[in-house]
Parts: structure tokens; C-alpha cells; sequence
């Protein structure tokens, strides 16, 4: 699964894909968004390398599978 995270004031977009379910993902961006104080919110990709990203930085998160392209011509 595909995530992307856009961060403020950056033109650009942290992406990868994580062997993690989107429920998971879902709880873990929403708990670190909701937290009192200023969190970190840690993901994990599918090599195991972790990305921490303070939750004042973060303008969205988008959770999703990576689209896959239609081989072929289309009739």
C-alpha cells in the first residue's frame, strides 16, 4: 500500500509503500494528529525503515493502494 504525506511549506511529498494495513495506518495518522501536545508521527515501509514526521508539519496524508496501470490498448 501507497502513502503519501504532504508537508507545510514544501513543494514536496514524502511516498511510500508500506506493508501495513490503512486501517492501521489510519489509527496511527489520527492518533498522532489528535494528540494534546506536539506528536511525531511514525510510519514504517516495507523495508523497515522508519519515517518520523513532526504532526505541525504535516498538510495531509493520503492512504491508499498504488494504481496500478492498464496494460493494453482499450476497445
Amino acid at each position: 500500500m501507497e502513502v503519501k504525506i504532504g508537508i507545510a511549506d514544501s513543494n514536496r511529498e514524502l511516498v511510500f509503500k508500506t506493508g501495513m494495513e490503512p486501517d492501521d495506518v489510519h489509527t496511527r495518522v489520527e492518533a498522532a494528529l489528535t494528540a494534546d501536545a506536539k506528536g511525531i508521527l511514525e510510519l514504517e515501509d516495507e523495508k523497515g525503515r522508519r519515517y518520523l514526521v513532526s504532526t505541525d508539519r504535516v498538510a495531509y496524508v493520503e492512504i491508499g493502494e498504488s494504481a496500478r496501470r492498464p496494460v493494453g490498448f482499450l476497445s
